[in-house]
């Protein structure tokens, strides 16, 4: 390994460690963001009604829904810390390639909504009659692919609004539609893993999810460096 390389991912790793060791020195934010997925799981079970169907059917999408507004809030608190103190402009100062900081951002990023997805989706089993332990084998890579691609655009377009004053408002609009794709191949696999469809099959959507990471991972990591510009 090059010593240029060895650089980048010393770099990558301590960009997400200090990501993880903020969020692990101050728990409020992760325990916010919990409180609110649980909220957001009652509030759409009480909307679905006692019907125990209609919450087995829906279920899967409640579930992403939550991920994925729970995934929002750490992606805005990610670059807002560093802005209030500036500590963004001192990391994009420090010499190397910048792409690196998105990685690290993505590990972190990575760390933290699997953290929150540990206690949502038991939560969602408890709540909507979920099987999550016996369709655990099923249902972990889906989680997994799912959560990259959400985490690596969201990182991406996190950065991209960092210095518009109505980045709260502007992430939303810019991450959702773009995720639209995925998160329909999540839901109907994860679906597929909870609830079994004999016509659909769960390889093809975790085939589907690992195209997407790919692909959101290569543009970001192409355009990274230009979106952080001063």
């Amino acid at each position: 390994m090059s010593r240029r390389r060895a650089g980048e991912i010393t770099r990558i790793l301590a960009v997400a460690r200090k990501d993880v060791l903020v969020e692990a020195r101050s728990r409020a934010n992760f325990a916010a963001v919990v409180a609110f997925s649980a909220l957001v799981l009652v509030l759409f079970g009480f909307a679905l009604g006692p019907d125990e169907a209609a919450l087995t059917q829906a279920a899967a999408g409640v579930l992403w829904i939550t991920v994925i507004f729970s995934s929002v809030l750490a992606f805005q608190r990610a670059y807002l810390l560093e802005l209030e103190d500036g500590a963004l402009d001192a990391l994009l100062l420090y010499a190397g390639d910048r792409r690196s900081i998105f990685f690290g951002k993505v590990l972190g990023g990575l760390a933290f909504v699997f953290a929150v997805e540990i206690v949502v989706v038991p939560m969602a089993g408890v709540l909507y009659g979920l099987p999550v332990l016996s369709a655990l084998g099923r249902l972990l890579p889906l989680l997994a692919l799912g959560t990259v691609g959400i985490v690596a655009l969201g990182t991406f377009y996190a950065g991209m609004a960092s210095r518009v004053r109505a980045r709260e408002v502007l992430l939303p609009l810019l991450l959702f539609p773009m995720l639209a794709p995925l998160v329909i191949a999540a839901v109907k696999g994860t679906h597929v893993a909870l609830v079994g469809d004999p016509i659909a099959a769960g390889v093809n959507w975790v085939g589907l999810l690992a195209g997407f990471d790919a692909i959101f991972l290569a543009a970001a990591y192409l355009l990274f460096g230009a979106v952080v510009e001063d």
